[in-house]
């Protein structure tokens, strides 16, 4: 089999979780993104996390063109990416009780604020956590997780839950346990993950709709323009002024 088939191979595999997300969670993705628009019309903030990989579609809705300019990457240090060594300790810390509290009780997260929480399998303790500990906090948590790990794995939480069993509104990104889209007889193990592609379209989908909202009921979205067209600058400054106290990437 050539790379070129199996790269087809990928492109239907992704496009097909794409339209199966798109008619499947219409829904959620609606309701997930009216709650953003409430909270933005109603003076809350809003924050996006996620772990490792995770945390690449957390990252990719924040200081974003062309998406809110309200929304702020909730970080926790050694796990929102792959660039600490060892890379494998970001693994580990996503299983350790009690840190996620540490991170929010130290954030500006607060009564009336959102949070999506991005998690694969929504098993780690950290996720988990997050969402538990946001909600006693009175924000409101949205989660993108894959709903099947939580019917083939076991939960890392002491509770036994999942990242959706904490959420006002789940998100289904519908990849299947392992993340990966292929498989072949001479390699031994699957391979090519689509979490992101999904992930990411999902949370595009979530933004639009908040958009889209939010005009709606007559209120101008803050949205980002690109730095790299004219003019892009003089209006992202005049966005953060505007929102500046609920803008936390800034400072």
């Amino acid at each position: 089999m050539s790379d070129g088939k199996l790269s087809g191979q990928f492109f239907d595999a992704a496009i097909g979780l794409l339209q199966r997300v798109r008619d499947e969670e219409a829904e959620a993705i609606e309701a997930a993104g009216t709650l953003l628009a409430d909270t933005v019309a109603s003076g809350g903030r809003l924050f996006a996390f996620g772990a490792g990989h995770s945390s690449l579609a957390a990252q990719d809705v924040v200081y974003r063109a062309g998406g809110l300019a309200l929304m702020n990457l909730l970080a926790v240090p050694g796990v929102v990416g792959v660039d600490v060594m060892p890379a494998t300790l970001g693994s580990a810390l996503e299983r350790v009780d009690g840190l996620a509290s540490a991170v929010l009780d130290s954030s500006p997260v607060r009564t009336g604020d959102t949070l999506v929480i991005i998690s694969l399998s929504g098993r780690n303790a950290l996720p988990v956590e997050m969402a538990m500990k946001a909600r006693s906090l009175g924000a409101k948590v949205i989660g993108v997780t894959s709903v099947a790990y939580a019917t083939e794995t076991t939960s890392r939480h002491v509770s036994g839950t999942y990242l959706k069993d904490h959420c006002d509104i789940v998100l289904d990104s519908k990849i299947a346990i392992g993340d990966a889209e292929l498989t072949l007889d001479t390699i031994p193990a699957p391979f090519a993950p689509a979490s992101t592609v999904v992930t990411s379209a999902i949370l595009q989908a979530v933004m639009a709709t908040a958009a889209g909202t939010l005009a709606d009921r007559g209120i101008e979205p803050p949205l980002l323009r690109s730095g790299n067209v004219d003019g892009g600058h003089e209006w992202n400054r005049r966005v953060m002024e505007q929102y500046g106290d609920r803008i936390f990437y800034l400072r």
